[in-house]
């Protein structure tokens, strides 16, 4: 159930949490809620983006995950896709010096070379200005799908295997982690979709496999730091047991 907001705004997070991903949920209908074009809810929801960082580097988080376009959304109509890489790109120039500034190391998951040209060279730019950063890792996922990964990852396998330089008796899962967009990033430990729908379509599904998950109703361009620290206090109130039994119960 989505977590009723407490106003206080600090919180000391008890539970090891390592990796936080964002499924950015709701833009198009908090436009529609304002009778505002779509693509100005993926204006606003680029916007918010730094405050929910700036709260994650408070709390010391090591990554931050963002499902900011999937290898379905190409089926949306071509003019809102074009205003969200316009979007996308307008964030990275704006807020690139602020990500060097913070040490925050941009990751990006997904079929880059799949991307607008533009965009290609904005990302290649971003990636290379934030390479020495190490306090943090902002990992935004675009043109990625799970199980496009997940495929990717298998016919890197395959061809090492039919290359003879791996054995099929040696493939274990840190060889296929090694193999992710993710490869020496920690798995998702919090996943929070926004906007009240209960679905990971498709979504770091490796890496989530053992992560908490909340979905707040608020729509993502409203999601502010209360939001957050409420799912902080509601991921304290989760008991990760990793398939084992809880506090060693028989």
């Amino acid at each position: 159930m989505s977590p009723k907001v407490n106003k206080e705004t600090t919180y000391k997070l008890k539970t090891p949490l390592k990796h936080i991903a964002f499924i950015m949920d709701g833009n198009g209908r908090w436009a529609k809620k304002r009778s505002l074009p779509r693509h100005l809810g993926h204006k606003q929801a680029c916007e918010i983006i730094i405050d929910i960082l700036n709260v994650c580097l408070e709390y010391n988080i090591e990554v931050t995950s963002l499902y900011a376009f999937s290898t379905e959304n190409w089926s949306r109509p071509q003019a809102e896709i074009n205003h969200l890489f316009n979007y996308l790109e307008e964030f990275f120039k704006r807020e690139l010096q602020t990500l060097i500034n913070k040490s925050v190391r941009l990751v990006i998951s997904g079929d880059v070379l799949g991307l607008p040209k533009k965009t290609q060279k904005t990302i290649k730019e971003a990636l290379l200005a934030t390479k020495d950063c190490h306090k943090h890792v902002l990992n935004i996922c675009l043109n990625y799908g799970g199980q496009q990964e997940i495929l990717k990852v298998a016919k890197e396998i395959s061809q090492q295997v039919k290359d003879n330089k791996l054995e099929i008796d040696d493939i274990t899962l840190e060889t296929i982690e090694k193999h992710l967009y993710t490869a020496n990033l920690p798995n998702v430990d919090l996943m929070i979709r926004t906007s009240g729908e209960y679905r990971l379509s498709n979504y770091l599904l490796w890496q989530n496999a053992y992560s908490e998950f909340i979905f707040p109703k608020v729509y993502w361009p409203d999601f502010n730091r209360e939001h957050l620290i409420e799912c902080f206090r509601q991921y304290d109130l989760r008991e990760r047991r990793f398939g084992g039994l809880e506090n060693g119960k028989k």
